[in-house]
């Protein structure tokens, strides 16, 4: 708020606008020979300063930080050894190898695409868990592998990043099923045996004359079983894994339909693709940072981002006309202008302090030159009326009265001085 105070100097009551920072003002009795002396302010932020005004950020920070840990730490509890046959976790599949090693099946885990393809044969069943985390390279020297092996091979929730390389003319559907548990609908011995199994997820279509859709959720299947071009070996596309874990296990059918799909040869081969493969390190296709963080976390920094962007819109300020106000106490004019600098270099308006320190030095050079009020601010009317007054003909008034603003605080003052300077000038001259 601005207002009419008193003054302890001869320019402080004319300014309505303050500069950011004090200046030196030399009194009409003072000589100009013998200038007052310049209080020294500092203008860099103390660490106070600082922390004040990054405390509520690093707050966030540390908020956002530990609640991601906490996630991180509850999530890991339930996705620990996903799809891993060695896993008794509510996700790992150890119930599942343990029934097919009764029934004479025996398990085999493997880590590294040149294990699975060596294991590749007409009495191996090969399981690919995560067919996604496969590079272009690897998905391609498995197909070329299990293509001509008369094995079967079941791939776990393929999408079309990796469906139609290691299942060709198979495309994957972006919209996953909307319930849970479906009916085979098909005539799969080994869906028709099982009945009603929780095969709601991804869902699939294909041109094949050949395949057999089970599990149909709005005319698109979410099981594919598709045999080999050539010879007896086939390929199952499961479009949702709850019937391999161990707490899903002995619902509806989904022990039966596993166990056929997994033990139709004495051998299974289970593939948890790993990162530390020496194919995914030397393939073609190199996954970036961004490509290894799960989805759900990339949607999460998202919506975080958009609620930061309204908070911060909700938060803005802007800056508006100055409204004159009569002051409830009597101030002195050096805290008002004190006052209005630090307010000015606490949201680093520059521009502003510049505008105010060269509209009030324009009104005041203007009285004392004769130029009209009305006219003060056009440098058509003022700059030459002021050069008529200066000692040193030909300066050039107008970057210092109504250039740009200045780059940084040290130019700021320097402009402030300067102006004072001009106005010492013109006022003895």
């Amino acid at each position: 708020m601005t207002g009419p105070t008193p003054s302890t100097g001869p320019r402080h009551p004319s300014v309505p606008e303050a500069p950011p920072a004090p200046t030196t003002h030399t009194p009409p009795e003072q000589s100009a020979a013998t200038p007052a002396p310049t209080p020294s302010t500092s203008i860099s932020p103390t660490p106070r300063q600082l922390w004040t005004r990054s405390r509520g950020i690093v707050l966030a920070l540390v908020v956002l930080l530990a609640a991601a840990v906490v996630i991180a730490a509850v999530r890991s509890g339930t996705e620990h050894g996903r799809l891993d046959p060695r896993s008794a976790d509510p996700h790992g599949s150890r119930a599942v190898a343990e029934l097919l090693a009764d029934r004479g099946v025996s398990t085999r885990v493997v880590t590294s695409t040149e294990e699975a393809r060596s294991a590749a044969g007409p009495d191996t069943t090969l399981l690919v868990a995560h067919p996604d985390v496969l590079t272009a390279r690897q998905r391609s020297r498995l197909h070329a592998a299990t293509e001509d092996a008369d094995g079967r091979t079941v791939l776990v929730t393929p999408s079309d990043r990796s469906v139609g390389t290691l299942a060709p003319g198979v495309t994957a559907n972006a919209a996953p099923s909307a319930d849970s548990t479906l009916s085979p609908g098909c005539s799969l011995p080994a869906a028709r045996r099982a009945g009603p199994a929780d095969m709601g997820g991804i869902r699939y279509d294909t041109l094949a004359p050949d395949a057999e859709a089970c599990y149909l959720s709005d005319g698109l299947p979410s099981l594919l079983h598709l045999p080999a071009p050539h010879g007896k070996g086939d390929t199952v596309v499961l479009g949702a894994p709850d019937i391999l874990y161990n707490d899903r296990l002995d619902q509806q059918g989904n022990a039966s339909l596993a166990l056929q799909l997994l033990g139709s040869r004495p051998h299974l081969v289970w593939y948890l693709p790993s990162l530390s493969d020496d194919q995914a390190a030397s393939g073609s296709e190199r996954r970036g940072f961004f490509d290894l963080i799960p989805s759900g976390w990339r949607w999460g920094a998202l919506q975080l981002a958009v609620a930061a962007a309204l908070a911060a819109l909700w938060r803005a300020r802007r800056f508006g006309p100055l409204v004159a106000e009569r002051l409830p106490v009597v101030i002195r004019a050096s805290e008002a202008v004190e006052g209005r600098a630090r307010l000015y270099r606490k949201v680093n308006a520059r521009d502003r302090a510049a505008a105010a320190l060269r509209t009030a030095a324009r009104t005041r050079l203007a009285s004392l030159v004769g130029v009209p009020p009305a006219q003060a601010h056009a440098p058509e009317t003022l700059i030459p009326a002021l050069a008529s007054r200066l000692h040193t003909p030909g300066q050039d008034l107008h970057p210092l009265l109504f250039g740009p603003p200045p780059g940084n605080d040290a130019a700021l003052i320097a402009l402030a001085d300067q102006l004072d300077a001009l106005e010492r000038e013109v006022r003895h001259s």
